[in-house]
């Protein structure tokens, strides 16, 4: 079996002081030597020159990235504009998504859907890009059945996706039955497997109910049982996710995409179990 690739997610730092955290965050993880760093896009690309920013800035440091683009609430003028200018910094990866529009946003654009931004990708660039598409084990919370969801992952890698990265999630069954699926629907990309470490209870629920990735009930009945310990949550969530991962790649997972929260000690704590 080849070597597993694992990759990093930050979001776009607000701040000045938000920048600087970041720079320490990376500077931790780069130790690491992860196979590229992504960063992402926020609602309706409200945080796009703070992407690119920071995708530039971490090539410039010696390190591969991979900007995140949502095409909601974008229209083909400004995505190619876009593309350009990730070209003429030399960007090679992008991971491509719908996105969702920000609130009191009105029309959804040009394109509908993340395969339509796909097809557009490589009409205008070829293959100048390795391009990432988002897929779901425990289905999109939007989608109609589980079969619409995995034929919308289809469309999107007919369309000329390379690989995929998963929604986070605690249940490896739902991994491995997503792959089986896909495989016999003839996808052959590689779909590594997203991985949010735990280590806040209250924000891993809010999240988690936002993006329908599910919480087994022994694991949250656990969480909610340590109150405001942190140490314990941390420790126990270390625990969860360590096994989680180590099945994920006994199983076949081409990689791990790890969720940081431009925070380094899980991860590197995780990562640290699993080398």
């Amino acid at each position: 079996m080849e070597t597993p690739n694992f990759s990093i997610e930050f979001f776009p730092p607000k701040t000045a002081e938000g920048a600087e955290k970041l720079r320490a965050t990376r500077a931790q993880l780069s130790l690491l030597h992860p196979k590229y760093f992504s960063v992402t896009f926020g609602a309706g690309g409200s945080t796009q020159r703070g992407t690119l920013d920071t995708v530039v800035e971490i090539l410039a440091a010696g390190e591969q990235a991979a900007p995140h683009l949502s095409c909601v609430g974008g229209t083909r003028e400004s995505i190619r504009a876009i593309l350009a200018e990730f070209k003429s910094h030399n960007i090679r990866r992008i991971v491509a998504l719908r996105g969702d529009l920000p609130s009191g946003y009105g029309a959804a654009g040009e394109f509908r859907y993340a395969n339509e931004l796909v097809e557009f990708i490589r009409a205008e660039t070829g293959d100048w890009f390795h391009i990432e598409v988002a897929a779901y084990p425990e289905v999109h919370p939007q989608a109609r059945s589980p079969q619409d969801d995995l034929l919308a992952f289809e469309r999107k890698v007919k369309a000329g996706a390379d690989a995929a990265i998963t929604q986070y999630f605690y249940n490896a069954d739902a991994y491995f039955q997503y792959v089986e699926q896909a495989r016999k629907l003839g996808i052959a990309v590689p779909i590594v497997a997203g991985i949010m470490p735990i280590t806040n209870y209250t924000q891993l629920m809010r999240f988690s109910d936002m993006c329908g990735a599910e919480i087994p009930r022994w694991v949250r009945l656990k969480l909610a049982s340590f109150g405001d310990d942190s140490a314990s949550i941390k420790a126990f969530g270390l625990d969860v996710v360590t096994a989680l991962c180590q099945r994920l790649l006994a199983g076949g997972a081409p990689g791990l995409h790890f969720y940081s929260m431009n925070q380094a000690a899980a991860t590197t704590a995780l990562w640290q179990r699993l080398v």
